[in-house]
């Protein structure tokens, strides 16, 4: 039985439901071999067993039932009577045996400890609930120790911790409390630590406070600590302020007390440069391990340094996932862009499909070490081009050949925008990166292989798994099937992606450049299309062929909802319905293509056409070179479809996803509350734990204020504040760069040759695709970015152009597929273009000209649409 009440400080079955949200962070960090004080738990069992023993419970939540959370003198009555009740209790001999028993394995039965209240509600990224119980200090033998366990739980119902719970909406009688009884490190410093600034939020630094003595007097306020600040990066100490610190806590024979600095330390540093980096270095490990920012609480004793505490940062400035803001542009001076990402995940994100966005990047991306590879800037999904180039810097890679490299997928940056590098050491970056790097490509290279079956067999897997998903019943076989099913399904579609992506090294890069110089743009862009023929279509055409044959009868609805129901202008967002739950969607593209003047199909044989043309001109031109350059395109057709392929599977399983979430939904009764919860909170939710449901209220004002901002600039180098940004009528469109630098505007709109041909006719200006059906055939399509949910749209259009995009982008590919003009990656055409302005788009120069603004002429339509090429 006692096995029950007390449990090693490791032991595996230290979950915050048996110790305590404290304990339970406690047990992790010692499990990881970070250095933890030893001791043990005495569980939440041994606190039911108290309560039940002495007939307690009927009577404190008797007792709690008058409090009223705005009325202080509600939870000053309630907690004095829950105090003695309390202080009439007698702790069951058998518990108080297990913790006798536990004592005397510390040492000789006669060790100085620290004893802490952990309660089930503590030390969680839903609610911190720190400093709202005791902790008690330097307690020695069976006796004090025992005393200071039962003043622990007595803790849980102090008016303070009282008011927190109820404030926050936390059921009095689901909550318990624990105990952690550890050895008190004899510091001779102590303080905390923030693995972010919580200043400014940059998460590139740490922050130190330390102070003389024990760390109470550091926690409590009650001194002002000398603050460090270490760059993660670097390594190094950038930033140091030493205080004076006039009182420190110390040990006595009765417990602690406060007592002066002697005056020789009072103005002295606490710990030295390489103290603190390693420090830092600890608390870094612990990020990594919580995969967050923490606030650590920390002693040094004999030139040792001891963890006594960790917690998720719940707050910070512009910087509070708690309530749903996000900024990781506070991680530092870093270079951000929005291209190729914005296509895939174009919307604001709410909490739940960025938990599901992360799930999917770490099996996507590589990630090396700390360094932020991806990042969610005000709700919107980024990539960090900083960490790529300063890793390519470590090597000798020149910054500009990074950019060459890496602008067909992430754009081109304009004139007087750099890519901010930081300084990685090679043997460093080895070190790390090695290993990483081996396992993801022996990973890449077996993934490879499963690639056609996976593709083959996902469409069936994923239906079966919404059906199983809808029949659940019960919320706890709901999360049992997330675990056995949903989770490793996706996990798989992530690898997938990167497998597809991965195929035959840079040729998906190398290849269009090769060809372009030996047979110039045109032809090599009208080479490199095709692979929307023979072999199936490609994937992001897919869904515009298929409406095509819905429209003339040659498929049903329902094998077109089967097909691609899921694929839309906002796919990745959870939130929001799929055209297959949405009939009049596909109502409303039937109707859209009705008014093409050119169906898909005629479109695709027009391209098959110049692609023949293109060939006999392959042939004249490199008679000798003609089998082994077509070889190259067969290559590059087929990394392109699998590419696709692989991303619209992935697409499919977001559709698996909001399945699940909106099952969870029903299940509790919760409804679309579960979109603004993450999924690891959702499945608590489905264990019974629905403490995260106290932020549902901010998490939807904040996702409902990135929702009202326009598009965020597609380069961001530095802190960015959304907000602020907005609110700038003379804000910057194309990049933003917090440095001061500005970026010259040309004169001419350029962009990326994303579609051969020259058109001049009529802009109109859509903002998303909801007002698509604005646009009229003939007119110039001019947007942000679009993505696989737009294509319907494209056969309409004389011509495309987009702020957002790279040849690779998806407006680029599908418009070469189907021979439409498009410039992609303008950065600032839906500010320089209106509706009803006459422009020129050049698709091989890349270039938008504006010719006439107000054009109040008709739509140009059909054959009226003025090729000048």
């Amino acid at each position: 039985m006692s096995l029950n009440y007390t449990l090693n400080l490791t032991d595996p079955n230290a979950t915050v439901e048996t110790v305590g949200g404290k304990g339970a962070s406690l047990a992790r960090l010692a499990m990881a071999g970070l250095p933890v004080p030893n001791g043990f738990h005495i569980s939440t069992e041994a606190y039911r067993r108290f309560m039940t023993d002495g007939g307690l419970q009927m009577q404190i939540l008797a007792a709690l039932s008058t409090v009223v959370p705005d009325q202080p003198a509600t939870l000053e009555v309630a907690s004095r009577q829950v105090g003695e009740l309390f202080a009439r209790g007698t702790i069951p001999e058998d518990v108080a045996g297990a913790i006798r028993q536990a004592y005397s394995r510390l040492g000789d039965g006669d060790i100085v400890v620290a004893v802490r209240s952990s309660a089930t509600v503590e030390d969680m990224p839903g609610a911190s609930f720190a400093g709202q119980l005791e902790t008690f200090l330097n307690l020695r033998g069976e006796v004090q120790v025992l005393e200071g366990v039962k003043r622990c739980w007595a803790s849980l119902w102090t008016p303070r911790a009282l008011g927190y719970m109820a404030r926050n909406g936390i059921d009095f009688s689901k909550v318990s409390v624990a105990v952690v009884v550890q050895e008190l490190v004899p510091a001779a410093a102590a303080g905390v630590m923030f693995t972010i600034n919580p200043l400014t939020g940059a998460r590139n630094q740490v922050v130190i406070n330390a102070a003389w003595g024990l760390g109470e007097a550091v926690v409590g306020g009650r001194v002002t600590p000398d603050t460090i600040i270490v760059d993660k990066v670097f390594g190094k100490v950038v930033e140091q302020q030493i205080s004076s610190k006039v009182a420190m806590t110390v040990r006595t024979s009765s417990g602690t007390h406060e007592e002066p600095v002697p005056a020789v330390r009072r103005d002295r540093a606490v710990l030295s440069p390489g103290q603190a980096v390693k420090l830092a270095g600890i608390g870094v490990r612990v990020e990594e391990l919580y995969g967050g920012p923490m606030d650590i609480e920390w002693a040094l004793d004999r030139g040792r340094f001891f963890l006594v505490q960790a917690r998720p940062i719940t707050a910070l400035r512009g910087h509070n996932p708690i309530e749903g803001e996000w900024n990781d542009s506070l991680a530092g001076d870093y270079l951000w862009t929005r291209t190729n990402y914005g296509e895939a995940v174009p919307d604001v994100m709410t909490p739940c499909t960025w938990s599901f966005v992360q799930i999917l990047m770490s099996d996507a991306e590589l990630s090396i070490g700390p360094y932020l590879v991806y990042g969610n800037i005000g709700g919107r999904l980024y990539r960090n081009l900083s960490i790529e180039a300063s890793f390519a810097a470590a090597f000798g890679i020149n910054p500009k050949r990074i950019q060459s490299m890496t602008e067909d997928a992430f754009g081109r940056l304009p004139a007087g925008l750099d890519i901010p590098i930081f300084r990685v050491p090679r043997l460093r970056l080895i070190r790390m990166a090695l290993p990483v790097i081996i396992g993801d490509l022996l990973r890449m290279r077996a993934n490879q292989k499963k690639l056609p079956e996976y593709l083959r067999t996902m469409p069936e897997r994923c239906e079966r798994l919404r059906s199983r998903i809808q029949a659940t019943s019960r919320p706890e076989e709901l999360a049992a099937l997330w675990h056995t099913d949903v989770l490793p399904l996706f996990h798989e579609a992530g690898q997938m992606i990167e497998a597809a992506a991965g195929q035959g090294g840079g040729a998906i890069v190398a290849t269009p450049h090769r060809l372009q110089t030996l047979l110039g743009q045109d032809d090599a862009n009208i080479l490199l299309t095709g692979s929307s023929l023979e072999t199936g279509p490609l994937a992001s055409l897919g869904p515009l062929l298929s409406l095509t044959r819905l429209a003339r009868g040659e498929i049903d609805r329902a094998t077109y909802v089967r097909q691609y129901g899921y694929r839309g202008p906002h796919e990745a967002e959870v939130s929001v319905p799929r055209p297959a739950e949405d009939p009049q969607w596909i109502d409303l593209q039937l109707a859209g293509l009705g008014q093409a003047p050119a169906d898909a199909t005629a479109l695709l044989a027009r391209q098959e056409a110049a692609r023949g043309a293109a060939r006999e001109r392959l042939h004249e031109r490199y008679p000798g070179k003609e089998k082994s350059i077509i070889r190259q395109i067969d290559r590059w057709v087929s990394i392109a479809r699998d590419r696709e392929a692989a991303r619209s599977e992935a697409i499919r399983g977001f559709w698996v996803l909001r399945a699940f979430v909106l099952r969870a939904g029903e299940i509790t009764g919760l409804g679309d509350d579960m979109f603004f919860l993450s999924i690891d909170e959702i499945l608590s939710v489905l264990k019974g734990d629905r403490i995260s449901l106290a932020h549902v209220k901010a998490r939807r004002a904040s996702y409902e204020r990135y929702h009202a901002l326009p598009p965020y600039p597609p380069l961001i180098r530095g802190h960015f504040d959304p907000f602020r940004w907005a609110a700038d009528p003379g804000r910057p469109g194309e990049s933003y760069d917090a440095s001061g630098s500005s970026t010259p505007r040309e004169a001419a709109i350029k962009g990326f040759p994303g579609a051969a041909g020259v058109v001049e006719g009529r802009a109109r200006l859509v903002a998303s695709f909801e007002d698509g059906d604005q646009l009229q055939a003939g007119e110039i399509l001019v947007t942000t970015l679009t993505n696989v949910g737009w294509t319907p749209l494209f056969p309409r259009a004389a011509a495309i152009v987009t702020d957002v995009g790279a040849p690779l982008s998806h407006a680029a590919i599908v418009a070469r597929e189907l021979g439409i003009p498009a410039v992609v990656g303008c950065g600032t055409a839906t500010r320089r273009i209106k509706t009803g302005d006459r422009i020129r788009v050049d698709g091989e120069k890349g270039l938008v000209e504006l010719i006439s603004t107000n054009d109040t002429a008709k739509p140009l339509i059909g054959n009226e649409i003025k090729s000048l090429k």
